[in-house]
């Protein structure tokens, strides 16, 4: 060759420098709603977007070549993706002026999620491993040894979940948590949990005395508001809500019992719709009221923030920190509670996004943009009810996704659901919960359901947890396209086209 350049590194040149030039593009495009976000959270978003602009690509060749080359692979380079870029163009000759240079750095990224992730929970205990969040229930109320011991032992925030217990039992909950800091001189927020929209069973026929009912796989059962033209033989479930069942179309999956009784449509009426049991994953085959359903196949017209959500607002930002926000699906729900909780106080608790069905990973980029408009929020991985709704066949990649773009956006993480479970309920945790506790030291916070084991499950997880950080390097993913960033941009092209 004339200019002595190999034409594999010339390759890669022109490949790193095309990825450039869009992310130009994106940003220019994207330039209003990058200016509509906090300015505090400006390089933050900004550097979402070029890294949905990467993952919109399938980058998996130019992987290949940038590692047999030696050169940064761009794996674990979310939170500064152009910075990244640019140093593997400059290890290959290309000259940047300064102003040309990315401030969004590693350096930088890394001091943005410690700083945002102090902002909401506090400061650790131990450094090395993320924030430690414990769920309360009504026996926390009286008793304040078990709230100082788990204080002690590295809790650093406090969940109340407030689709249980009322006003009075939160009040003394806090009060005794309250008090242990005092005693200790240890901090803990309180992290308060919307109810959100409580899509439960409820037994109108056969088995409404009891309150449950029991069934077989084969057997078909109605889903129904009320026992209207029914015989008590009937087994009816009411989904407690309103609107659900005239979404429902033939096919669509129905769990119950989150997952362990799965039905598919079969039958739809004017004011009902029979489901046929198609498994049920337990030796009790039985349908019990008060039990969770999903409808993953279902866009529901439900609205996340509920009646019984706004009258408990003005309680929790009296006395919460953080907000955790249920069955958020679009960016408009978001509003919605900023709006309602602005109406009430100039300072509101921070915002934690919890995401837990299909639409709300889908909304992903769109729901952090949203959330960038206020100073400090973070995102919650509710891996259960997320995994009914996805499949739990899907969990694994989701949760690596969510991670990725929440990163990508400097949002810090809560790791949720079922952590050391098994430990927690029984004294004795499985192999694979060791395993899923080692991967929860990718998040910012873990949280831990409550359960008899607590300050065991506290002493086992920091024990995992600091094993894991004392040589944990992130592995070397490749960037085949994600369809979260595909849609991302899909449909901002669609709203163009309406304008």
């Amino acid at each position: 060759m004339s200019d002595g350049i190999n034409p594999k590194i010339q390759e890669i040149r022109d490949s790193l420098e095309g990825l450039e030039k869009k992310m130009d593009r994106e940003v220019k495009n994207n330039s209003t709603l990058l200016n509509s976000l906090h300015p505090s959270q400006y390089q933050a978003g900004k550097n979402l977007l070029e890294y949905l602009t990467t993952r919109a690509e399938d980058l998996r060749n130019l992987q290949d070549e940038l590692h047999i080359h030696g050169l940064s692979s761009l794996a674990s380079s979310e939170g500064h993706i152009r910075r990244q870029i640019q140093a593997i163009q400059e290890r290959l000759g290309k000259k940047y002026v300064e102003s040309q240079l990315d401030t969004c750095t590693y350096r930088f990224c890394k001091s943005s999620i410690k700083e945002k992730s102090k902002k909401l929970f506090g400061p650790k205990p131990e450094e090395r491993i993320p924030s430690l969040m414990v769920t309360f229930d009504s026996g926390f109320a009286d008793n304040y040894a078990l709230i100082k011991s788990l204080l002690q032992n590295g809790m650093n925030v406090a969940r109340i979940n407030c689709a249980h217990d009322d006003e009075a039992t939160w009040s003394r909950m806090i009060n005794k948590l309250k008090k242990a800091c005092r005693n200790t001189g240890l901090e803990c927020k309180v992290y308060m949990d919307l109810a959100g929209p409580k899509i439960r069973t409820k037994l109108l026929a056969k088995g409404k005395t009891k309150g449950r009912v029991k069934v077989e796989e084969g057997q078909l059962v109605w889903l129904a508001e009320n026992d209207k033209d029914f015989k008590k033989e009937d087994v009816v479930i009411s989904p407690n809500v309103e609107g659900i069942i005239p979404s429902l179309k033939k096919g669509d999956r129905v769990y119950l019992d989150d997952g362990v009784i799965r039905a598919l449509v079969e039958k739809i009426k004017s004011d009902r719709v029979g489901i046929r049991i198609t498994r049920i994953s337990t030796e009790k085959k039985q349908i019990k009221n008060g039990k969770g359903i999903n409808f993953p196949d279902t866009p529901l017209q439900i609205a996340s923030l509920t009646a019984f959500d706004r009258a408990s607002l003005p309680y929790i930002c009296e006395h919460a920190d953080l907000v955790g926000y249920s069955f958020v699906k679009t960016a408009q729900d978001i509003r919605d509670l900023r709006e309602a909780m602005k109406g009430i106080t100039e300072n509101p608790p921070s915002m934690i996004i919890k995401i837990e069905t299909p639409e709300a990973v889908r909304n992903l980029p769109f729901l952090l943009m949203e959330g960038m408009i206020d100073p400090y929020f973070g995102v919650m991985i509710a891996r259960g009810d997320l995994a009914v709704e996805i499949g739990f066949e899907r969990m694994g990649e989701i949760q690596e996704e969510i991670l990725w773009i929440c990163e990508a956006g400097h949002v810090p993480v809560v790791w949720a659901t079922q952590v050391l479970e098994s430990l927690n309920k029984s004294g004795m945790a499985t192999r694979s919960e060791i395993t899923d506790a080692a991967n929860a030291a990718q998040a910012d916070c873990v949280m831990i359901n409550k359960g008899d084991h607590t300050v065991e499950v506290m002493e086992t997880l920091k024990d995992i947890l600091l094993r894991t950080a004392s040589h944990r390097i992130k592995k070397r993913y490749t960037f085949r396209p994600l369809q979260i960033a595909q849609r991302f941009f899909e449909s901002q092209e669609k709203e163009k086209g309406q304008a």
